[in-house]
């Protein structure tokens, strides 16, 4: 254990990108241990990234991308702003509104970010609000994407634990519009203690925006509606998510659109390629510790220390938001997950909760400096300075932490809703 241990971290003290270190570490043990040969490491790379479930992450990223180029987002951030952008502040509100419909489409929170950088930012610096909150604004809301179904970081969950990733689907759905309403609360003192400037409200605006916005409201009422109803798997969701967008680039945009479908896949499946690249890393890696046991052994050593279930998750959320300072998201959940998984398990954690618990987490790390990709979306988007968009992130970091504790404490919240579509079902 600690050879393995001491190489992986001496991997990533030397700059060395995660996957490979994950990989490289359990590689250096073919040296050592007789039982591990790269055959079978090769096998279990191919293994792991075989599962059908992973399907759904390139179709929801490429759904995602072909919105952003049909501007879909930008009829949903139009009628977002109709809708509540007559309230103090309520631009911001909109920003918010529109990056919980993307995501409940897209399930990217740096992909969220970015779209909104370009889409709102100008208009946000327009009609009068400080650089800093505007940027904040934008980072944070992309972080909701993080929990609101269809997840990748929910998916990812579910794949590494083997659980059912529609119960994951509907138990962010609770947290996820709590997330929404702390960072209302944020915006709506910010912009009373600021005076910030009000729109008016048009009926007549909120119908027109609505006209123009409605094809992209409808995908996520198909795509959720398909999992709940059980028409679809969350990978036949991501396929409909995907057709549905280029169905309606090729009918509605048509020679504007056919010139971007080709950069756009290119895109998505260079993206693609760096996830299934670190994913396979990750099989490699909990292919040598499930066949050593150390999992088991770890889960029976925290059991000697006696800690709660509290206990035990505030420390893990503590360790996941420090290693959210140098690590992204995707790396820690690919890097801690099969380690804790069992040991949760171990002292009663639900599981749907522990996920819902571990994508609060890592939605948070999101605006951490210095790793916090979002941070780094709307810096390069904007041209501000990281500073600026950290200012304008931390209020809202510390209303998304009073809402990790809030559902930790209470994991109703997360695990009442799974738990209606599991009686409906049966029912």
């Amino acid at each position: 254990m600690w050879g393995l241990g001491g190489s992986l971290f001496g991997f990533l003290f030397s700059g060395v990108p995660i996957g490979i270190a994950l990989a490289g570490a359990t590689c250096l043990m073919v040296l050592f241990d007789d039982f591990l040969t790269f055959s079978t490491l090769f096998e279990a790379f191919f293994n792991f990234v075989g599962k059908y479930t992973l399907v759904a992450i390139p179709f929801f990223i490429y759904a995602g991308f072909l919105m952003e180029r049909t501007g879909l987002v930008a009829g949903i951030f139009k009628f977002a702003d109709a809708l509540i952008g007559w309230v103090p502040g309520g631009f911001a509100y909109a920003t918010l509104l529109a990056a919980v419909m993307f995501g409940a489409i897209s399930g990217s929170s740096t992909a969220m970010a970015a779209a909104m950088s370009v889409i709102a930012y100008p208009e946000l610096i327009k009609r009068g609000y400080p650089q800093w909150m505007a940027a904040g604004v934008i980072a944070s809301a992309g972080g909701i994407a993080l929990l609101i179904p269809p997840s990748i970081t929910l998916i990812l969950f579910g794949v590494i634990t083997e659980w059912s990733i529609v119960d994951l689907f509907f138990a962010g759905v609770v947290p996820g519009i709590m997330l929404a309403i702390s960072d209302a609360v944020i915006i709506v003192s910010v912009s009373l203690f600021i005076k910030l400037p009000r729109g008016k409200f048009d009926l007549c605006e909120v119908w027109l925006s609505f006209k123009e916005a409605w094809p992209a409201l409808l995908m996520p009422v198909i795509i959720l509606g398909g999992l709940y109803g059980g028409l679809f798997t969350p990978t036949e969701a991501g396929a409909i998510a995907a057709f549905y967008a280029l169905f309606y680039g090729v009918v509605f945009k048509r020679k504007t659109f056919l010139k971007e479908v080709m950069p756009t896949t290119i895109r998505t499946m260079n993206l693609t390629a760096v996830v299934f690249f670190l994913l396979g890393c990750v099989g490699i890696f909990q292919f040598y510790l499930a066949n050593m046991g150390w999992p088991q052994q770890i889960a029976e050593w925290v059991g000697t220390l006696g800690l709660s279930k509290h206990a035990f998750l505030f420390t893990l959320m503590a360790s996941l938001l420090f290693l959210s300072m140098f690590l992204t998201g995707v790396a820690i959940l690919l890097l801690t997950v099969p380690i804790y998984f069992p040991v949760a398990l171990a002292l009663g954690v639900d599981p749907v909760h522990l996920g819902i618990l571990t994508a609060l987490a890592i939605e948070i790390g999101s605006v951490i400096p210095p790793v916090g990709l979002n941070l780094f979306a709307v810096s390069g988007v904007t041209g501000l300075p990281v500073t600026t968009v950290i200012k304008g992130s931390f209020p809202f970091c510390i209303s998304d932490t009073v809402v990790l504790i809030i559902v930790l404490l209470f994991p109703a919240l997360a695990l009442t809703l799974p738990s209606m579509v599991i009686t409906s079902h049966f029912n």
